[in-house]
């Protein structure tokens, strides 16, 4: 995954989005009501595993994985460029 990347669509019914920056490590995801949250410290190799997880389901893979394993702050939410 690029440095910093734009937004990428997420074939999902909980995330919409993420955007990824590797040399921050840091994860933003949009969610299907339209928060965006950004995670510190992700690394490059938990992204990929979201965008291609092993059953499929990035929500769940979301869940079990990023959601309180990685600390957080929600952004203001702005259209997906």
């Amino acid at each position: 995954m690029s440095a910093s990347s734009p937004w990428r669509i997420v074939s999902s019914t909980m995330i919409r989005a993420v955007s990824y920056d590797g040399h921050t490590e840091e994860l933003r995801v949009r969610f299907s009501n339209g928060t965006v949250y950004r995670y510190f410290a992700v690394p490059a190799f938990i992204v990929e595993t979201l965008l291609d997880p092993p059953d499929g389901s990035p929500g769940r893979y979301f869940n079990e994985t990023i959601r309180d394993g990685y600390d957080y702050e929600e952004e203001a939410a702005k259209p997906l460029t």
